[in-house]
């Protein structure tokens, strides 16, 4: 296999997942101030539009391939902070719902673990860091 495909199927299969959710985020902004503030997030309008900003930019970073190794860092660290903050002991009593939250809390640190490892392979060539003379160009 190429390891540049594989490297721009990962980054396009990731970005897929957090440019969407920050549009959308940003896009009903009172519906996820709505949501924070029932998790008893702190300062939930603030909460709201950092995570719609930071998800879109972040997934856009990781989209093109820019400064991929630190967006993909933040983002490991963003999602297993998230799925915590909002899955981890959550459904009560409705054994259904409890076993939501605990798979959509083990997709969070799966996807995380994704994001390690991109971090540590880099972007690969086809992409902005890979670019001759880019911000993550080798010396050759």
């Amino acid at each position: 296999m190429n390891r540049n495909a594989l490297l721009l199927a990962s980054r396009l299969l990731l970005a897929a997942l957090f440019v969407p959710s920050g549009f959308q985020v940003l896009t009903n902004i009172s519906g996820t101030i709505d949501y924070f503030t029932g998790l008893g997030l702190p300062l939930p309008t603030l909460a709201a539009w950092g995570t719609g900003l930071f998800e879109l930019i972040a997934g856009l970073l990781i989209l093109v391939g820019f400064q991929t190794r630190i967006a993909a860092l933040l983002l490991a660290a963003f999602t297993i902070v998230a799925g915590f903050i909002g899955h981890f002991g959550q459904g009560g009593e409705d054994a259904t719902l409890a076993f939501m939250h605990h798979q959509m809390l083990m997709k969070d640190i799966a996807i995380a673990g994704g994001f390690l490892a991109l971090a540590m392979a880099g972007a690969g060539a086809w992409s902005a860091d890979g670019r001759p003379f880019g911000v993550g160009a080798e010396i050759t």
